[in-house]
C-alpha cells in the first residue's frame, strides 16, 4: 500500500519530468537556444539534478522531446501518403516539412553525437515516407527517373533544412524553393523549352 508521502513524490516526479519535457520542446522552437540541463532546468524552474533524475541524463531528455516533436510529424507524412497522390503529398509535406525545421532549429543544430534511439528511428520513418512519395511520383510521371532516388532525398532533404534555417524565416523562399525543385525534377518531357 502506498503512503501519501510515497504518492506525492510520485505526482512530483511526473510533473517535473513533464516540467523539463516541456521546456526542452520550448528552447528547440528559440533560435540559438542552448540544450543543455542546466537551461532546460532554468527554463523549467527546476534543478539541474532535479532535471537528470527525471530522465536519467540529457540524453533521454532530449530524445523524449525531439521524438515527441517528430511523432506528429511522421504521421502526417503517412496520412498525405493515404490520402492523396504522391506527387501532391510529396508538395504538400515538402512545404510544411520547411514550415517544422524552420520553427525547430535545434532539432538538427545540437543533437549530433548524442543517443536518441527514439528520434534515430522516427527520422528514418520520416526518410522512408519522403522516399514512397518520391517512389510514387516517380511511377506516376511526374518525378524523374534519371536521378538516383537516394541523391533525390538527400538533395530534397538537406535543401529544405537550408531553406529552413533563413532568417528571419521566409514563406516566399520556401515557395519558390518548392517551384524550382519540382520543376526540376519533373521528367524533360513535362517540362517546357526542352
Amino acid at each position: 500500500m502506498s503512503t501519501p508521502a510515497g504518492s506525492r513524490r510520485r505526482a512530483d516526479a511526473v510533473r517535473n519530468r513533464q516540467l523539463a519535457l516541456d521546456a526542452a520542446t520550448a528552447l528547440m522552437a528559440e533560435p540559438g537556444a542552448s540544450l543543455t540541463v542546466e537551461a532546460i532546468a532554468k527554463k523549467a524552474d527546476l534543478g539541474a539534478a532535479t532535471v537528470v533524475r527525471a530522465f536519467g541524463g540529457k540524453d533521454a531528455l532530449l530524445d523524449a522531446a525531439v521524438s515527441r516533436l517528430l511523432e506528429p510529424v511522421v504521421r502526417r507524412a503517412r496520412d498525405l501518403l493515404a490520402e492523396t497522390t504522391p506527387t501532391r503529398a510529396l508538395r504538400v509535406f515538402l512545404r510544411e516539412l520547411i514550415a517544422f525545421q524552420a520553427a525547430h532549429h535545434a532539432v538538427n543544430d545540437q543533437l549530433g553525437g548524442l543517443e536518441l534511439p527514439a528520434t534515430t528511428a522516427l527520422r528514418a520513418d520520416l526518410v522512408r515516407a519522403v522516399e514512397e512519395m518520391i517512389d510514387g511520383a516517380r511511377r506516376e510521371g511526374t518525378v524523374r527517373t534519371d536521378i538516383d532516388p537516394v541523391v533525390t532525398t538527400t538533395l530534397i532533404g538537406q535543401t529544405a533544412l537550408a531553406v529552413a534555417r533563413t532568417r528571419p524565416p521566409s514563406q516566399d523562399l520556401a515557395d519558390a524553393y518548392l517551384t524550382v525543385l519540382l520543376d526540376g525534377l519533373r521528367p524533360r518531357s513535362e517540362r517546357t523549352g526542352d
